[in-house]
């Protein structure tokens, strides 16, 4: 036997858990085979003690039943164990593979991904060691004692035939009920969920303008809508669950009708003793049926997450190891490159084309929306060029493998973001921290003062997303964390956006430092203060090159421009040309 769709992924992952359920099989086979031991106490009481008498053979009856019912619950216990051990090891096989699809994900599309293929792993791993799975094990005893009661009665046995295909016809119904408002119903949960993590992240702002009743108010509205779909999907499998249960109890006391009219008709040998093992067999035929038709909605949790779970792997597939790299220089080539959000037909950026050598500073300079940041998420290979190339000593960016390339690299975002841990662990990109090169970094943008009144130094936490920070101290670990180690690539989007005065001097010290190293800097920046640190200048506008070259060359034409184009009177002439930079 072979997976049905190789392809698969995930399929295959839970494939090579077969060992486990082997096991788990071969424990449940014999916990059913055993299962029929109350059946054979009852008949061998009847047969044996009440026309006996013998007391002794009552007694070793009920110690041998007794046995078997701690033997059973023993391998109740293991088999248990087996599927809860098989769920941990898909969970330890997948985890790694799941978070960075998920990961991969937030960095593709431009609306951020979600965390929800996370819970779908927890659903299936959990799943796993259900009753329902445990059941589906049994069946193929419960396919044995169909053959027993078949050997028993023909008609007994066509009988368990009927029952069996009521209870077919009803998980249907249940599945076809059920499916389609529980499909809507995870939608609406995730879409809930989703929209509360939006309002706790943004809390202070919700408060400061009293938000809440509107915010409150539309996530009730997504919520009402999660529980009605629920209610509805659980109103009829519920209906269906106790139709499932009274087929199974009535067929019971049918089969023990049926058994004895055949018996009073002559067609069922055996007696009595044969109509009540007729009986209780045909009940245990039916047990695995209703047990999946009882947790049907488990079995549709289990598979919209198996079903979405595999969708984001098969749109994330496992990244092959390419050919290793040697540490880049910082040669940096744009090659025509026209680029948007990922999975948006919209050009933010057209045909942009610069080179620069390693060891130069580049100032990347235009009015708002002109296309810096894409240009700097291009840079660090965050987003693909839907044309052309970025290069950084000959490689391309994007196909570079991160985990290579990422300690060569420096990368402050506009909006900078921090981590739960130590104002070390944040600036040494939680990685081994050496406190010699967490020193040097941050004494170089001013944080040596910050860090000597923390009450444990570097060690100190810093809160999650650097609540304990002020904005101006986050803009200055985010800056220690991009030059932290050996960087040979730097990107500084709006670096001094939040800074003061002494934050502005240390990041000019910076860039000095840097460039004395022979590190490539780009820098994103509405600021003039910081262009005397600059070799170049690139003027961005409307997602094309304006200008570009050597500063004093760019700026010489701007001002020529402006002579031209003769602006209104007091206005800047940078501010002019390049709309907004102060």
């Amino acid at each position: 036997m072979k997976p049905q769709n190789p392809a698969s992924e995930l399929r295959a992952e839970i494939w090579q858990l077969r060992p486990f359920f082997n096991r788990a099989i071969i424990f449940s086979l014999i916990a059913s085979t055993l299962s029929l031991a109350p059946t054979i106490y009852m008949l061998e009481v009847y047969d044996r003690v009440v026309n006996s008498g013998n007391m002794n053979t009552l007694l070793m009856l009920t110690l041998l039943v007794v046995g078997i019912y701690v033997v059973m619950e023993l391998l109740e216990w293991v088999r248990v164990e087996i599927m809860q051990h098989a769920g941990q090891r898909l969970d330890e096989r997948m985890s790694e593979r799941v978070f960075n699809a998920i990961f991969a994900v937030n960095l593709r599309r431009a609306q951020g991904g979600t965390q929800q293929a996370l819970t779908d792993l927890r659903t299936l791993r959990d799943f796993l060691s259900t009753p329902v799975v445990l059941a589906v094990m049994e069946s193929p005893v419960a396919v044995f004692f169909l053959v027993l009661l078949f050997l028993i009665s023909p008609t007994l046995g066509w009988f368990a035939v009927l029952g069996a295909l009521i209870q077919l016809a009803l998980a249907a119904l249940t599945e076809r009920r059920t499916q389609p408002p529980l499909a809507e119903a995870n939608k609406m949960s995730i879409a809930a969920q989703n929209y509360a993590n939006g309002t706790l992240r943004n809390a202070q702002v919700i408060e400061s303008m009293g938000m809440l009743r509107g915010i409150h108010a539309r996530w009730m509205e997504r919520q009402h809508k999660f529980l009605n779909l629920q209610a509805t999907a659980s109103d009829h499998a519920g209906g269906l669950t106790a139709a499932s249960k009274s087929v199974q109890l009535v067929q019971s006391s049918a089969m023990l009708g049926l058994g004895c009219w055949l018996m009073l008709q002559g067609d069922l040998a055996g007696g009595g003793g044969m109509m009540l093992v007729g009986s209780i067999l045909g009940g245990k035929i039916l047990q695995p049926l209703v047990q999946v038709v009882s947790n049907w909605k488990m079995v549709i949790n289990a598979r919209d997450a198996f079903q979405r779970l595999d969708s984001l792997l098969q749109e994330i597939p496992q990244p092959t190891p390419g050919m290793s790299l040697p540490p880049p220089k910082g040669n940096l080539s744009v090659e025509a490159v026209s680029a948007g959000a990922p999975g948006s037909p919209a050009f933010i950026l057209r045909n942009v084309t610069f080179q620069l050598p390693a060891g130069e500073c580049l100032a990347v300079v235009g009015p708002s929306a002109s296309g810096k940041t894409t240009l700097a998420r291009l840079l660090t290979g965050l987003w693909p060029a839907q044309s052309g190339k970025v290069r950084l000593d000959g490689a391309d960016v994007f196909s570079w493998n991160k985990a290579e390339l990422g300690p060569y690299v420096g990368y402050l975002p506009q909006g900078v973001e921090l981590f739960d841990g130590t104002l070390a662990e944040n600036i040494a990109r939680f990685g081994d921290v050496d406190p010699v090169q967490v020193e040097a970094a941050a004494r170089l943008v001013g944080l040596d003062a910050l860090a000597a009144e923390l009450p444990n130094g570097y060690d100190s936490p810093i809160g999650d997303e650097g609540a304990f920070l002020s904005g101006g101290q986050r803009q200055r670990v985010g800056l220690a964390r991009a030059i932290y180690g050996s960087p040979r690539f730097v990107v500084l989007d709006e670096p001094n956006s939040s800074l003061d005065e002494a934050g502005e001097a240390a990041l000019l010290q910076t860039l000095r430092m840097l460039k004395s190293q022979g590190v490539t800097v780009i820098l994103i920046t509405h600021r003039t203060s910081v262009l005397v640190a600059v070799d170049r200048m690139l003027i961005l506008r409307d997602g094309m090159v304006q200008a570009y070259g050597p500063r004093d060359e760019v700026l010489a034409a701007l001002n020529k421009a402006r002579e031209a184009q003769q602006p209104p009177q007091g206005r800047p002439a940078l501010t002019a040309a390049v709309g907004g930079v102060q």
